[in-house]
């Protein structure tokens, strides 16, 4: 059985949500669904998508989990976006936490350092 994962995040200013993921993500999207409405491709099988619905912006809260963090969390940094909270949890692994300016969290999660 295959599984394709599309995480959603709502938002109310689609034009700086744009501008902020593709800081956090370090590109343009992968594709452009419409012109309020993008997605990164961020696996094999695993897709963030932004798109406009202010009705349910801010209220988003997802977890990538991967095996760079430390150095995914650097090139986020070199770009101007730093951590809302840092977490370690008691068998090691770690979650960096992001939130982008409507509230919306997005963490990066990965083993010990």
């Amino acid at each position: 059985m295959s599984v394709e994962l599309f995480a959603g995040i709502a938002v109310r200013d689609f034009a700086g949500a744009l501008a902020w993921y593709e800081r956090l993500f370090g590109s343009p999207p992968t594709f452009v669904v419409h012109e309020t409405e993008v997605l990164w491709q961020v696996t094999d099988h695993g897709s963030v998508y932004v798109v406009l619905r202010p009705e349910r912006a801010g209220l988003a809260l997802h977890t990538l989990f991967v095996d760079d963090l430390d150095e995914r969390v650097a090139k986020i940094s070199a770009r101007g976006i730093e951590p809302a909270e840092r977490e370690t949890y008691d068998n090691g692994v770690r979650k960096i936490i992001y939130r982008d300016p409507e509230g919306n969290e997005l963490g990066i999660g990965g083993g010990p350092a």
